[in-house]
């Protein structure tokens, strides 16, 4: 593949359009133990760690890619995390993990997969109620793991008490003491606690270079395996408490939900103080308290003996007098004597060193940059590495954070008003996809834009499906969530293919069930499975599928120049066996279906210009039948 402006082609000159999904969500967790988060061990490193067998046991390799081949997906994004490559100490990689990854990746190769890696973290790692960082990284900062939790300073599943754990409630330890202190000093220890060292190094050097080290170590174990296209930098990183302006409110944060504490608060407990914090209804706004919650009621520290507070160090706080109060109010709001920018001042920077690394192994390997989630992306011109996409992350916000979904209503989540009609709603999911692709082209110059996440949770509305068997609502959610994807030209993997997803348990992740496969069979899959455009010679102009009536048009600009045919992937789930083709102009382009392979393609004798083609499915097929998927994509007996 190669890059060329806005576009990647094939080594044909044609131009694709990368779709799969992520591979997968059960990454984030290890084997060994049994790292599912409803699991209360999951957190003990006394028997040891492997990831070995994530995201599914090798031999079952062969039977998930033929699958995810048919199923018309040709990009994973491969979910790996630093844990799982050094989880044993710094420096020390597991090797066994690394040659099962090679070995998946040579079976990916037999079905024509393209993969790129996908380095995952969620709020940091799994100790602070999320994943990615190995344990060392909290420990050798002197935080004791046990008492996250107890401090305040993390919200796992594992170690809740009480009721059911909250819905949706993990994004807010990136406001927790944990995680926000170990991304502030990940990306701007140097200027924001100088003088705090870890093994004799800057804090922020040492966690950088062990990650970046990681990283390399891996792609040097793979790098004979040609289904690699890729690197992503760090999935969904985080400003931590850089950017704070008020360090007694609350400031940088995906949602609210619950009790979150102020930096002050935070900082505070995490040294002993038992705090009173103050308790949000979920959205998007921080302007409304409901109440308040105790947080370290013990008043024991997060810090074992000979350590304490990075911040308190720096000059942050004080608490003398036993009295915690604020004495550098815009330490994290400045930055070199003027106001900070995240993604310019640190994230930029960290996303250079990671492209020069990985191309220390391989210098044309594509690097996927990733900005805050809803946020701001760091901007990439002429003078920085080539070869370089964005690949930023959409959801739908209230169907993902409210688990319900009513296709002629949703919240604008910019402006908070409601949308109502079906029409409306189209307009609106399509409109957030336009507005990142044209940020990328206006701030990130002629490259290529790529959604490397969006989903939908399958556990929506009182889990009514699965007592049902009903997907037509999850179908209608993703067929408009795709429907935006083809109107902007997008490359899209989905979030995501998790082979140990259950019903009872979901993808085994801090209560998320976003998997497109359950117990071995596709869900919904009359919302995802549709036709599109794979390869183009020459470019693609509009894509159009009608899921309920089975009709399917292909605008694009022929170039005869381009060798090879144009490839539309055409599911007879979607057409049945003899769909009804049309092309023009008609002559110097024909069309042929050839439902074995599930491709339409387009030859074309010579002409350029542009031209259209029609599919329409076979008149005794109902296009609905597509949600009954079997094992390896074909319909099952109808009902």
């Amino acid at each position: 593949m190669r890059i060329a402006g806005k576009y990647i082609t094939d080594d044909r000159g044609r131009v694709l359009i990368l779709r799969g999904c992520n591979l997968g969500g059960n990454s984030k967790y290890p084997v060994i133990p049994s790292g599912e988060t409803q699991n209360p061990a999951s957190l003990d490193l006394s028997g040891g760690v492997s990831f070995t067998g994530r995201p599914f046991p090798l031999e079952e390799a062969e039977e998930h890619f033929r699958r995810l081949s048919r199923w018309g997906f040709t990009c994973l994004r491969l979910n790996i995390t630093w844990e799982a490559v050094e989880h044993e100490g710094p420096g020390i990689y597991d090797e066994a993990y690394l040659a099962y990854l090679r070995k998946l990746l040579k079976t990916a190769e037999q079905w024509d997969l393209s993969v790129f890696i996908d380095p995952h973290q969620d709020v940091w790692s799994r100790w602070t109620g999320g994943d990615g960082a190995p344990a060392w990284t909290l420990e050798r900062l002197g935080m004791d793991l046990d008492r996250l939790d107890e401090t305040g300073a993390a919200l796992t599943q594992q170690r809740h008490t009480g009721k059911a754990f909250p819905r949706m409630i993990w994004p807010t330890n990136y406001n927790r003491y944990g995680a926000a202190t170990m991304f502030t000093l990940f990306f701007g220890g140097n200027a924001y606690a100088p003088d705090y060292a870890v093994e004799g190094r800057p804090v922020q050097d040492w966690l950088q270079d062990h990650y970046l080290a990681a990283m390399r170590h891996c792609y040097r174990r793979l790098k004979s395996c040609r289904a690699i296209i890729g690197w992503g930098t760090m999935n969904e990183p985080h400003p931590g408490f850089i950017g704070y302006r008020n360090l007694e409110g609350l400031e940088n944060f995906p949602v609210v939900n619950g009790a979150i504490p102020s930096p002050l608060q935070a900082m505070a407990a995490a040294s002993g103080h038992t705090m009173s914090i103050p308790v949000y209804p979920m959205g998007l706004s921080a302007d409304r308290i409901t109440g308040h919650e105790v947080i370290n009621p013990h008043g024991v520290s997060l810090f074992r003996e000979g350590f304490s507070c990075p911040w308190k160090q720096a000059g942050v706080w004080t608490n003398e007098g036993w009295s915690p109060r604020i004495l550098r109010g815009d330490h994290f709001s400045f930055y070199q004597g003027r106001p900070v920018n995240f993604v310019e001042d640190f994230l930029k920077p960290f996303n250079r060193r990671f492209t020069g690394t990985m191309r220390e192994v391989n210098e044309r390997a594509f690097i996927f940059i990733e900005g805050i989630p809803h946020g701001e992306n760091p901007s990439w011109t002429s003078e920085d590495p080539p070869n370089v996409i964005n690949a930023f992350h959409w959801y739908d916000g209230p169907t993902l954070y409210l688990k319900f979904f009513l296709p002629w209503f949703s919240v604008n989540t910019l402006t908070q008003k409601p949308v109502l009609g079906r029409k409306g709603v189209e307009a609106l999911f399509a409109g957030y996809l336009e507005r990142g692709a044209a940020w990328t082209q206006k701030y990130m110059g002629d490259i290529p834009c790529f959604l490397g996440e969006f989903g939908l949770p399958f556990d929506m509305n009182g889990k009514r499906a699965y007592k049902t068997g009903d997907y037509r609502l999850h179908e209608e959610a993703m067929d408009i969530y795709y429907d935006g994807i083809d109107k902007n030209l997008l490359h899209s993997t989905i979030w995501h293919y998790c082979a140990n997803n259950t019903p009872e348990y979901g993808d085994g992740w801090n209560g998320e069930d976003l998997s497109i496969i359950s117990q071995g069979e596709g869900r919904a899959a009359g919302g995802w499975l549709r036709p599109y455009p794979m390869a183009t010679a020459g470019l693609p102009l509009r894509v159009q599928w009608d899921r309920k009536a089975g009709l399917f048009s292909f605008r694009f600009r022929a170039d005869p120049a381009v060798e090879g045919p144009t490839e539309i992937f055409a599911p007879p789930e979607c057409f049945g066996a003899n769909p009804q083709l049309s092309v023009d102009p008609p002559g110097v382009l024909r069309a042929e279906y050839l439902g074995e392979e599930r491709r339409i393609f387009i030859v074309n004798e010579g002409y350029a210009g542009e031209a259209v083609l029609r599919a329409a499915g076979d008149r005794r097929y109902r296009p609905d039948t597509a949600s009954r998927t079997a094992e390896y994509g074909g319909p099952k007996t109808l009902r």
